[in-house]
Formats: C-alpha cells, structure tokens, sequence
C-alpha cells in the first residue's frame, strides 16, 4: 500500500519550539528527547562560531544521565537551535549544555562506545568527492593514506595516547570507514594488513568494513580465511537517483544485486548490515529497498538522517526531506520493516540517528 503523502508541516523550521516540539512527540508518540536530537541532526545550530561542521558532546536539560555526540554544522541560519556559551536553546528555552566542540575533520581515527569501538578513516577519506550529499569535500583533509603495516601501526599508537584508559585491551570493534577503495582488491588487501597489526597488538577486534567494492564469493572467502572476524556494513546510502547521488563504484552495484551481496558475504560466515540515508528516497521506497535487503541482514543497519551543509546539497533532498515530520514517519515505517527481526539499534554507533531512548514501544535507554 502506497504511503499517505505528507501533510504541510505545522512549523517551519525556524519557528519551531519547545512547546512544538512537545506536541509533534506526542502525536508521534515518541519521546520529546528523541524528537529534539533528530530534529538537532537535521537542522543543525546557529552560533556565532562559523565553522560548517563540527562534533559536539552534549547532555539533555531533561535526561542528563547521557552524553550524546552529534555531528553537524554550527552556522546553520535557519535553525531554531542556538548556542550561547554552552547553553543549547530552542527558543527561549535551554534544552542542553554543550560539553565539547570539536571540528570534524577526517582524522585517522577516533573512539566511541567508551573506547570499546574505534573508527578509521585509513584512506584518505577526505579525497574522496564521489557522492554528491557526502559532506567529507567541506573537511579539513587531515587523514594520510596508509597503505603499509607500519603506518598503520603508527595509527594506533596515536590511538592509544586519545583512548580513555590508553589501552586497546578492551577494543571489541573497528570500524573501517573507507571512502576511496575503488576496487575489491585494493580494500582485501588493506583488510589483511590491518588484521596482521590488530593481531601484532594482541587485539582480537572484529573489523566493521564500509564497502561495497567487495562483491565476489573468492573475495569473500579471502576476507573469511585471512581477515575474520569481520562484518561488512554494505554503503547502500538510497535505493533512487543513485546514478545522479552516488559515485561510480557505489552507483554500478543496483538494487537488484544488494540483496545477493549480502546474502554472499553471509555464505562465507561474515556478520552483514548497511548503511542508508533517510531523506534521499521517498518513504515508499525506502520500505520497499530495506525490506528485501533485511533477511540478509545480522546488525542493525546503519539509518542516518541526511544533512545538508548548502543549498546545492538542500535539493538532493526528496520533497518534504527538510521537515522534522518526514522523519518521524520515517522511524516507524523503519520501526514497522525492523519489527520482526529481533534487531535494535545503539545510538552510539551512529552520529546522525532516529532512535535514541526508545524504538517503538521499547525502551533502549532510561531518560534520567
């Protein structure tokens, strides 16, 4: 059944309030805080620091039990949200303090999940300009191209002077955001190295690995003989417009194909999952292309909210893309397709997420 079209939204952007915001959790029937952190990852802040982009730490006036990390631009006009000093406001209201800036550069690597989960970005990920929404061509390009072993050893030994204890003994995910492996080859190959250092440091980490250049059942077989334990997290990114939105080696995999790249990773006994960013297709495509890809799916996959960091990134938005409504329809429909099968999300692993204390009727996080 085709989904209704979206109804004119009640508040711009810009108008919007805390008592507004009140009223949309209510009739969504989600949390106030989940609302305000969706709507703060996709309006972004108006402050009078100018940085387009930037990580902020920050906990919730009305939960400040959490930390949350939001990634987004800070000279966002047309927000509700400001930020003075380190109060957060909507309106006239402070909604939280902001702990930490941080500029977001495409460094080497960072931590999350108290340093149990790393990130690298060990191939120049800030050279890489394929995707026409991808916000990497505004940060400052900080990250090398490692291609050796001891350079990605020299990696985590900066690593381990940021990690919170400086020891990588609790380290149980890393994450490998690549960006510009254009062949499957290259990225194999790179996996290999980067197990034998993991290895040299006695760290026994599955590697999460953001691809889709790896597609073949022989180079899956490699990854399950030399690189395991690994899960491959496909970049889907949108199911519509792909040959317009993506970069070539994104784009030539279609629809079609997903599901049996998945399902052939799962053949080699690779966990699975993807990537996919709401607000590029309408929402009855989204149901359709995440459906069939979720039974050939182990983790829950990685749903961010688009940004638009200007206005030539504004129009790849779908019509109704740049409304807080489309987003909260957008989390039950997903609510809807992910009902059956037993995953969850972790609002760690994601930076731009639409679930942070609760999915559907059930609760992830206490609200204190």
């Amino acid at each position: 059944m085709a989904l209704a079209p979206m109804v004119s939204p009640l508040w711009s952007s810009t108008s919007l309030s805390l008592a507004d915001l009140q009223a949309l959790a209510q009739h969504h029937g989600v949390p106030p805080e989940d609302v305000l952190l969706i709507a703060l990852n996709l309006y972004g802040v108006t402050s009078s620091d100018r940085r387009h982009r930037a990580r902020l730490s920050l906990v919730l006036t009305s939960a400040p039990g959490t930390t949350w990390n939001i990634v987004g631009p800070l000279n966002a006009a047309d927000s509700p949200f400001r930020m003075v000093g380190r109060d957060l406001l909507l309106g006239d209201a402070v909604v939280g303090t902001v702990l930490t800036v941080d500029n977001d550069e495409a460094v080497g690597g960072y931590f999350r999940d108290g340093g149990r989960a790393a990130t690298l970005n060990p191939n120049a990920r800030s050279r890489c300009v394929g995707c026409a929404f991808c916000p990497n061509t505004l940060e400052a390009a900080a990250d090398p191209r490692l291609s050796e072993e001891m350079e990605l050893a020299e990696l985590f030994d900066a690593l381990r002077a940021q990690h919170p204890r400086h020891d990588l003994s609790d380290l149980v995910d890393v994450t490998v955001s690549t960006g510009c492996f254009e062949r499957e080859d290259l990225a194999i190959s790179h996996l290999v190295r980067l197990r034998a250092v993991l290895d040299s440091l006695d760290v026994e980490a599955r590697i999460g690995f953001l691809s889709s250049v790896v597609r073949t059942h022989d180079g899956f077989a490699e990854l399950a003989d030399r690189v395991a334990p690994i899960i491959l997290r496909l970049t889907v990114e949108c199911f519509s417009r792909r040959d317009l939105l993506l970069k070539a080696s994104k784009a030539s995999l279609d629809n079609q194909h997903m599901p049996e790249v998945l399902r052939r990773a799962q053949e080699h006994g690779l966990g699975t999952s993807f990537t996919y960013i709401v607000g590029l297709d309408p929402l009855d495509e989204m149901r359709r292309g995440v459906a069939e890809l979720m039974p050939h799916v182990s983790e829950f996959p990685g749903f961010q909210i688009y940004q638009a960091h200007n206005r030539i990134m504004a129009h790849l938005r779908v019509p109704g893309g740049d409304e807080l409504d489309f987003y909260l329809e957008a989390r039950h429909v997903l609510e809807e397709v992910m009902s059956g099968t037993g995953l969850r999300p972790k609002a760690w692993q994601c930076y731009r997420s639409l679930w942070y204390y609760t999915f559907a009727d059930e609760e992830l996080l206490p609200r204190a």
